[in-house]
């Protein structure tokens, strides 16, 4: 182990002189990476299934592939699947939860319209002992008052109130959670409102969910313990020709009413580059949440890999210094292989990906582009591909106390055949 270790530290020392020559240092790097905290999304682990007593079909355009052994069935076994995450990547993070993950009483149904924070004491409490904050959504499918398509934007008052009283609560319970645990809530609201063949009016779903999202906005909360999102989409199964909740529609509602605005990478057309939109978007937002999942075809959700576009979309972030006015999260479910190595791959992938925009000497790359010498800034870009990033990102792990390398997967490998294993 000593030897393995003192390898570790040498290929590091190496690759810091490397960077060093280009002007970049590693160890500013590491530290600006340790302070960043990605967000884990609680359905990965369990398919968008929920804890509800009374379980719908998911519903909402969305669509979980495959079914691996091993799922959590129950708020215990679903945090001891994201504990075991947090224990394969370095630094400390935080888990978002939807509303239908609850803790509800045995043989009781509580409505998405009567849930309250203490439906969540339990989350609160085991994110209180781990030290890490919690982030929050409105679940507006998987009910029989969304079965229909509509939720916020439904042409029935009442079906719309009870939507928005949803919407309302949930706020609220995001500010008890980033009230107890002293670090603010990002509550985001999407939903799946749309239509699977060409609407004859289009204009009016948009009147009504724009009335019904000044309806849940309109109590201040501090900023504090909530910070409201919201989250537009392409198109989803069953709303391949109308989203009410497009992009353009969140993008101007977020600019006017000053809320975050949540870029998801996989509801966007395969063409489409979020990271492109990042610039543009702060420059009328203050903050964004991003939901960083990876589409294939369309909103697959397939698990993040360090991809051409991962990277972009830090380096994005980097570049523009946008890192302190951004919210980081992962948004994707795939049943399809072990669901706690999904999770490890994706945040650690976006882990490694940060490190490598702090990495580059981007400083070097704009002063050359503004003098004009194109030719420079290619030519060190294309160089700067090649230097020894996964020396330091190894060492970044050594340091945090997290298995370098593959190493992680035997750990999981190891928890599939004593735990998961064992869920029938």
């Amino acid at each position: 182990m000593a030897a393995k270790t003192k390898k570790l530290e040498t290929a590091y020392q190496l690759a810091r002189e490397q960077y060093a020559a280009l002007g970049v240092d590693t160890e500013a790097a590491l530290q600006r990476l340790a302070t960043l905290s990605i967000s884990l999304h609680c359905w990965q682990g369990d398919d968008v299934g929920g804890f509800e007593s009374a379980g719908e079909t998911l519903g909402g355009g969305l669509a979980v592939t495959g079914n691996y052994p091993g799922k959590a069935r129950t708020p215990q076994e679903l945090r001891q699947d994201a504990e075991m995450v947090f224990s394969l990547l370095p630094g400390r993070h935080r888990f978002n939860l939807h509303a239908s993950y609850g803790e509800f009483p045995a043989g009781k149904k509580v409505d998405r319209n009567e849930i309250a924070p203490q439906h969540f004491a339990g989350w609160i409490a085991w994110a209180k002992g781990l030290g890490i904050g919690l982030d929050f959504n409105p679940t507006c499918f998987g009910h029989p008052l969304a079965a229909s398509g509509f939720t916020l934007s439904h042409p029935d008052p009442a079906v719309r109130q009870f939507w928005i009283e949803h919407c309302q609560l949930c706020r609220e319970i995001g500010a008890a959670m980033g009230r107890a645990l002293k670090t603010p809530c990002v509550t985001n609201v999407w939903i799946p409102d749309g239509m699977k063949d060409l609407p004859a009016d289009r204009k009016g779903p948009r009147e009504r969910l724009a009335a019904a999202l000044d309806a849940i906005f309109k109590k201040p909360l501090n900023p504090k313990h909530n910070l409201d999102a919201v989250e537009g989409k392409l198109f989803g199964i069953g709303a391949e020709s109308y989203t009410v909740g497009m992009h353009e529609f969140y993008l101007a509602y977020a600019v006017k009413n000053k809320k975050l605005l949540t870029l998801d990478s996989g509801h966007y057309h395969p063409t489409e580059s979020m990271a492109d939109k990042i610039s543009s978007v702060m420059l009328f937002v203050d903050e964004i949440l991003l939901h960083v999942s990876r589409g294939v075809r369309w909103d697959s959700d397939h698990v993040v890999i360090l991809n051409d576009e991962l990277l972009s979309i830090a380096q994005e972030l980097v570049r523009g210094n946008f890192l302190h006015r951004a919210h980081l999260g992962l948004d994707f479910f795939d049943a399809s292989i072990n669901r706690v190595a999904a999770w490890t791959m994706g945040a650690r992938n976006f882990l490694r990906a940060l490190l490598y925009a702090l990495l580059e000497p981007y400083q070097t790359y704009q002063e050359l582009e503004l003098a004009g010498d194109y030719t420079a800034r290619l030519a060190l870009m294309e160089e700067a591909k090649t230097l020894p990033f996964g020396a330091v990102w190894d060492y970044h792990c050594l340091r945090h106390n997290v298995p370098v390398g593959g190493e992680w997967l035997a750990e999981v490998k190891r928890y599939e055949r004593e735990v998961l294993s064992r869920r029938q």
